[in-house]
């Protein structure tokens, strides 16, 4: 679990009067910040959480370093009578940084939470004096993360907030999250999200997009589980779905290899059949070959049949029968040996 001192910063312009968050955007926003405080004390003992507004007269620290959940629904109570104003979100990182910078615990982390529900404005809307400061709190090891909501999603490509968390970012330590209006509950969906992902001590890759609000079943969640009910479930089924996928990428390859190896074959077939006068050429030397292997055994048959009767007519006894019995039994080179032998009795006894 982290070791972290939080800043909470909430945006308390008159943005937050809008009902288009249940029941509306500033009580939505402070039982989000209830649920934060709760995570991240729970997540480690050492832990502190601070609070602070962004808007009204001017962005106001109202708790700082705390354990102790009385102070902060105390500071939240207090807020509600501070609505109003415009939300200055470079001057109130500026001194949520200096207030973290005097922590007690210098081996907490530091990490800086911001609401955003009204429009950008000033400063806040200069991407060039943003970029300035994610990377002055990225030198100082300071961990940003942004929840959107209302009007403080950006429309378009071009998004001021991402690019500030691209530029602080550090370690994928800070995150960036944009909750549109919805039946489900803003504190819910930061709940599920990556911002409580280490604090809850389950891995950022088993939320998914679990706080997207885009999937169609299960709440929003993906494969209609919650992660943080059943974490381990929610890992096998993403895996199951990563080795699903794998395995039909590689049958595709497999398939498209195999129909490239079937049509390469297809110009040299066609080449025979438009040569086809050559096909019986082609097929005479087989026939010749087949002739001239039989024309030895039939000379070799021939031959001991001469030397059977060479032998029978100067009276000498062959015996037939065992000759027929065994002349499947007898090798060739025995049969070879046998005949010359015969062959040479035969003239032996001529010169005599």
């Amino acid at each position: 679990m982290p070791l972290e001192a939080t800043l909470i910063v909430i945006d308390n312009s008159e943005y937050m009067r809008n009902g288009d968050y249940h029941p509306n955007r500033f009580q939505a926003q402070s039982d989000a910040v209830t649920t934060l405080f709760q995570t991240k004390v729970d997540s480690n003992p050492e832990n502190t959480v601070g609070f602070m507004t962004m808007a009204g007269k001017g962005p106001e620290v109202l708790v700082t370093h705390t354990k102790d959940l009385g102070q902060i629904l105390s500071a939240i109570h207090s807020s509600q009578d501070k609505i109003g104003g415009v939300a200055d979100i470079p001057t109130a990182i500026a001194v949520a940084q200096l207030a973290l910078k005097h922590r007690s615990n210098k081996n907490l982390r530091q990490r800086i939470v911001v609401f955003v529900g009204s429009p950008l404005e000033g400063q806040g809307a200069d991407e060039k004096y943003m970029v300035r400061l994610a990377k002055k709190l990225k030198k100082n090891n300071v961990a940003v993360d942004f929840i959107a909501f209302g009007d403080g999603i950006e429309e378009g490509e071009r998004s001021i907030l991402k690019t500030f968390i691209e530029n602080v970012n550090s370690g994928d330590n800070s995150h960036y999250l944009a909750v549109p209006p919805g039946p489900h509950l803003l504190s819910d969906m930061i709940l599920n999200s990556p911002l409580l992902a280490g604090d809850r001590g389950i891995p950022e890759e088993a939320m998914g997009d679990v706080a997207s609000g885009s999937a169609p079943g299960g709440g929003g969640f993906e494969f209609g589980v919650d992660p943080s009910l059943d974490p381990e479930l929610a890992m096998a089924l993403r895996m199951s779905m990563e080795e699903e996928q794998a395995r039909q990428a590689a049958a595709a390859q497999a398939a498209a290899a195999s129909s490239q190896s079937s049509s390469a074959p297809a110009p040299a077939a066609a080449a025979p059949s438009s040569s086809t006068p050559a096909a019986p050429a082609a097929a005479q030397p087989p026939a010749a070959a087949g002739a001239s292997a039989t024309a030895p055994e039939d000379e070799e048959d021939e031959e001991a049949m001469l030397q059977r009767a060479l032998a029978m007519s100067q009276g000498q006894d062959v015996e037939m029968a065992d000759h027929a019995a065994g002349g499947e039994e007898e090798s060739e080179e025995d049969a070879i040996k046998r005949a010359i032998e015969m062959s040479m009795k035969g003239h032996d006894q001529q010169q005599q």
